[in-house]
């Protein structure tokens, strides 16, 4: 004699937050990059080993020069992995598409990081080094992609989801190509001044500001797929139950 059970039936909206769950997971894990960076390399501003290292001419890569360099280098790693699983979120949560240059320039950014740590900066105590020439390409590499990165996949004709997280990912990446325009422009005017470009104005407050708001919109790229994939309990309808055969 067959029993019956009911059963509730499987909807879109079930659908649609199975298949979110994991670029949400995904970009909640990145998120953890940034936050793990922002408190390493700040705790270095004033930890005693590191505190008398200048904020305001110094650039954060001095760290790296300094007893305490595995704090500093944990903290880019962390930021690199952070962004790439954001990054890769935003194509599993159909943010971007796969291949698309926001995504390959974001890459250049993960790929620029990594080679900060793994090429340190000049230490001028000894001379300069072709480990520190590599050093300072790809710092230009990473804070020059990152905020274009960010502009592409979030700019409004581009993005098939806008909310409040993407338009401050947007007008923050606009913010750290302001603060590279004013070290552009210090190393423009240089031969004209005759004064070098990195003492033509505070490198280390310039440096930090733009590194502030690239590390905020890796941030509200990541809030920006949570957001944008928050299930929606509009699309569940009424509970429903249908008869089958039990097993």
């Amino acid at each position: 004699m067959n029993e019956y059970v009911a059963t509730a039936p499987r909807t879109a909206g079930d659908e649609a937050g199975a298949a979110s769950s994991w670029p949400r997971a995904l970009a909640a894990l990145g998120l953890l990059g940034p936050l793990v960076a922002a408190a390493l390399v700040g705790a270095l501003h004033v930890l005693p080993e590191t505190e008398a290292i200048s904020p305001i001419r110094r650039t954060i890569s001095e760290y790296a020069l300094t007893d305490t360099a595995w704090a500093f280098n944990v903290g880019v790693v962390a930021l690199a992995l952070g962004s790439l699983a954001i990054l890769i979120a935003t194509a599993a949560a159909g943010l971007s598409r796969v291949g698309s240059l926001g995504l390959v320039l974001g890459g250049a950014w993960v790929l620029g990081l990594l080679a900060v740590v793994v090429f340190p900066k000049h230490d001028w105590s000894v001379g300069p080094s072709t480990a520190g020439h590599v050093h300072r390409v790809a710092s230009l590499v990473a804070f020059v992609c990152l905020p274009v990165a960010v502009i592409l996949l979030t700019r409004r004709r581009a993005a098939p989801v806008t909310n409040r997280a993407s338009r401050s990912a947007f007008w923050l990446a606009v913010a750290s190509l302001s603060w590279l325009g004013v070290l552009i422009g210090a190393w423009l005017i240089s031969p004209v001044t005759g004064i070098p470009w990195y003492r033509a104005l505070p490198i280390g407050l310039v440096e930090r500001g733009l590194v502030l708001c690239e590390v905020a919109a890796v941030v509200a790229v990541g809030v920006w797929v949570l957001t944008a994939t928050r299930p929606n309990p509009a699309f569940r309808p009424a509970n429903r139950a249908r008869i089958a055969p039990a097993a």
